[in-house]
């Protein structure tokens, strides 16, 4: 066969024709010019464009830095065949391809009819323009299936939210083996790096780098939540042209907390297409004539200045749009819980005693973990039984919560609402409530099974007993857990066609539950804990107020997995303990100050066991917790700039916050192991107004404040700060200080 010519650009770079016929209805950042069948949206920074070219598909034209309102981003032509083997349907850059119609490119969507048919063909059919963004519909050739396409622009950072609906109009049913919320098209370059973030338990949150060349790259979870292993996260630079503070930065994330799939690939003829949504492994989801599915939500947005870029635009989006509250949500208070302390081995004086000690310290919220229900005296019984365990409280929780609000904070608890132990009450009065499969063991992990909320009657079980806790005790905050995977994911109330809805049904009650029980308590306000950072996600940070990174505390690894967190999520969310050294995960040995520092660029927690610390430790905590609160609001909502990266063995690690209003600026500073008397270089702050004046002051590290007056001057320009910088020469091992920057 002859390949046949095409244009090797996407025609996303084309820019004819000079001003358009732009009609814009409801929103003024989404626009539709008729003329050109062109469709836009601006926001922030960004432009993202699609028109509907000549065969009627829906097709991508420009995604990156933002156009003048006069400029033409586009004009959809549908490419012809590059060859007998590479179909237009593939090389066509679609905003949502099916399978169907000679496509052999990661599909949005597969279906299958009840006669045997796999093909599906959409086109265009209508659109509308709504304040929330720009909604289009397309439909099949000949077969009443319906897909809505939904675009939803942040006006201020361009991120862009979209997703799709897949409506059956036919008479019987149809099979959705694949479901994506979108299809993200870039041109062709050369030069494509991807970004994104693996783990396993301890060791969450690793950021991986490579050439994004011909082939596939599959991040994914099957596992019934977001799991460890991949983040649904993902970031693509040019290398060479991109940096951490400059260069352009395409990036998205996925808002779904069950199995999940990202496919990145690069197609025949050079261009990147991302495909991501609900994972098609072991799906099968029939939908009857008349039913409706949606997809969860895709985000996506770009940045012309870097990585730091990038990730200051997702944090502002989240701390806006995504985290309950917006910005108005109250800071994070700093918390301890007593897990370290005691384990399951918890009981009133204990928990009494321990909250007395954190209110000297100035802990504002006190948290009681696992071990205070049912017969819950490890880990293989109780789960399921959420009733206060009367031999360990006899009055109940209230002289508890009683004796923590009168020291001023207020109370939390851990709860691990999804799971069972097979030595529990539930499980013996309901075995059918968990994930299993007729017939076949039912794996347990951690001495546990996991619950099958896609059951209404498990559903609305767990509302009722977590609603009946809050309400009758003043609970302010739950950490809700989460420790195992799923496995023998069975729903044998349902027919077997319909089984593997179960992964679908079960996510969403998920949300249903902790929607509706923040409904009914308004002030309640809820961690997303599983087993470590294993469920974070902008689907559950929708309806949570922090996340809980990895179980592993040790402060030197959490300066790494902070600065792999930082470039998909907000440090607003993200809490980091200081616990004992030497630390059980690696017994690594590091001060009290440095422990601190560590934990201090995120939410502020305690998990020491305080019934060993001495009065130095006391007052050092002490003094230390009074210091983070002045530069919380600056560490929790300010712009983020990681200086110098711990990443890739690096022997420093700086980062700084700065102020909205940049009024403030919070620096810290750690050094992994000096040697030979290497000099260091200075630390180039960014984000200053350059024109004002910040006066510096240390606050904590080796000589700290000698140091800083001896090496820096008390006050210089911001101009001076960032391009002279602060001299804070580290010496030794795990050494670390902070510096507060405030304008004068």
């Amino acid at each position: 066969m002859t390949a046949l010519p095409m244009n090797r650009r996407l025609v996303c770079l084309s820019m004819l024709g000079a001003s358009a016929a732009w009609t814009t209805q409801a929103s003024a950042f989404a626009r539709y010019d008729s003329s050109t069948k062109v469709f836009r949206l601006d926001g922030g920074e960004t432009t993202y464009a699609f028109g509907v070219n000549n065969q009627g598909q829906v097709q991508a034209l420009y995604w990156g830095g933002r156009l003048a309102d006069g400029d033409t981003p586009g004009t959809p032509i549908s490419i012809r065949d590059h060859s007998s083997v590479d179909l237009s349907t593939s090389v066509t850059p679609q905003e949502f391809p099916a399978f169907g119609g000679g496509m052999f490119v990661e599909p949005a969507l597969k279906v299958a009819f009840t006669d045997g048919a796999r093909d599906l063909v959409l086109r265009y059919e209508s659109h509308r323009i709504t304040d929330q963004g720009i909604t289009v519909r397309l439909k099949d050739i000949n077969q009443a299936v319906y897909v809505e396409l939904r675009y939803v622009m942040d006006a201020e950072t361009g991120i862009l939210g979209r997703s799709a609906v897949v409506e059956n109009r036919t008479r019987k049913p149809i099979r959705i083996d694949q479901l994506a919320a979108a299809a993200l098209n870039l041109p062709i370059e050369e030069d494509y790096q991807l970004h994104y973030l693996t783990g396993r338990w301890a060791a969450e949150w690793t950021l991986q780098s490579r050439p994004l060349t011909a082939g596939s790259t599959v991040l994914e979870s099957r596992r019934g939540d977001t799991g460890h292993q991949n983040n649904p996260w993902f970031a693509i630079d040019r290398k060479g042209v991109s940096g951490e503070e400059n260069g352009p930065v395409w990036f998205g994330a996925l808002a779904w907390s069950g199995s999940w799939r990202i496919t990145l690939d690069q197609d025949p003829l050079g261009v990147v297409r991302i495909v991501g949504g609900y994972n098609p492994f072991d799906f099968a989801y029939r939908l009857m004539p008349g039913d409706t599915l949606e997809s969860p939500i895709f985000y996506a947005g770009y940045s012309g200045h870097g990585m730091g870029g990038a990730s200051r635009l997702m944090h502002r989006f989240q701390r806006r749009a995504i985290l309950p509250g917006g910005e108005n949500a109250p800071l994070r208070p700093v918390l301890y819980n007593s897990w370290e302390a005691t384990e399951f081995h918890v009981d009133e004086p204990g928990q009494v005693a321990l909250a007395e000690k954190a209110a000297t310290i100035g802990v504002e919220r006190f948290v009681m973990d696992d071990g205070w229900f049912g017969a819950r005296n490890n880990d293989r019984a109780g789960l399921g039984d959420w009733t206060v365990n009367r031999n360990k409280f006899p009055n109940g929780l209230k002289p508890l919560i009683d004796r923590v609000k009168g020291l001023g904070m207020d109370f939390g608890l851990w709860v691990e609402p999804e799971m069972v132990n097979a030595d529990s009450d539930l499980y013996r009065a309901h075995p059918d409530w968990v994930l299993s499969m007729p017939g076949r063991p039912r794996t347990e992990g951690r001495n546990q099974m996991v619950l099958n909320l896609a059951r209404r009657d498990v559903r609305d079980y767990l509302l009722k007993v977590l609603d009946d806790l809050v309400s009758q005790n003043d609970i302010a905050f739950l950490k809700w857990d989460h420790n195992r995977n799923w496995s023998e994911p069975g729903w044998d109330q349902r027919a077997v066609e319909d089984q593997q809805q179960v992964y679908v049904a079960f996510t969403k009650n998920l949300y249903w539950i902790i929607t509706e029980l923040r409904r009914r308590h308004p002030k309640l306000e809820i961690e997303t804990c599983a087993g470590g950072g294993g469920r974070v996600d902008l689907g559950i940070l929708t309806m949570t107020d922090q996340a809980w990174p990895s179980d592993n505390t040790d402060p030197y690894d959490r300066l790494t997995m902070q600065d792999g967190f930082s470039h998909a999520y907000a440090p607003s969310v993200m809490m980091a303990w200081v616990t004992d050294s030497p630390n059980w995960v690696n017994q690594r040995t590091t001060s009290l100050e440095y422990r601190f520092l560590s934990s201090m660029q995120g939410g502020l927690g305690v998990g020491a066991n305080l019934n060993h610390w001495q009065d130095a430790d006391f007052a050092t905590a002490k003094r230390l917790i009074a210091e983070y609160k002045t530069i919380r609001r600056t560490v929790q909502r300010g712009d983020l700039y990681r200086l110098i990266s711990p990443q890739k063995g690096s022997n420093r690690s700086v980062t700084l916050s700065v102020s909205p209003d940049k009024s403030q600026a919070a620096l810290f500073a750690f050094v992994h192991s000096s040697t030979k008397l290497d000099p260091q270089s200075l630390i180039q702050l960014r984000g200053l107004d350059p024109r004002a004046t910040y006066a510096l002051r240390a606050y904590a590290g080796p000589q700290a404040a000698a140091d800083a007056t001896a090496l820096n001057p008390v006050r210089a320009s911001g101009a001076y700060w960032m391009e002279h910088g602060v001299d804070s020469p580290l010496r030794g091992d795990f050494q670390a200080a902070g510096f507060v920057l405030d304008r004068v």
